[in-house]
């Protein structure tokens, strides 16, 4: 069972030879990188240590975080909160807004 975006779809356990995994596992992959070096930099490297790539039986990439603590989590979103307030702020300024909107509490 998937959902529109197949995101929920089962592990490729069971590995088809007609499907293309190798594309959607190189891109599972970059991003798995990208994420832990970004969470690295914010010192959560350790606490997303089952950050991994993986593929779905469709060949889609996945980027699975794995088991994380809620403070973990909580550090996670207020990175997101912070980083999306910036990129807010950076538009803002682009449009000529004399005040950047307020973040959202996290």
């Amino acid at each position: 069972m998937t959902d529109s975006r197949r995101v929920v779809a089962k592990r490729a356990e069971n590995l088809s030879p007609a499907m293309p995994y190798v594309g959607g596992g190189a891109e599972a992959k970059r991003g798995a990188d990208a994420l832990a070096e970004q969470l690295h930099g914010a010192g959560l490297g350790l606490d997303f240590l089952g950050l991994r790539a993986d593929v779905t039986v469709f060949g889609d990439g996945l980027v699975r975080l794995g088991p994380i603590q809620p403070e973990a989590g909580e550090a996670l979103a207020r990175l997101l909160v912070m980083g999306l307030a910036m990129e807010m702020a950076e538009h803002a300024d682009c449009q000529g807004q004399s005040a950047p909107p307020e973040a959202p509490a996290a």
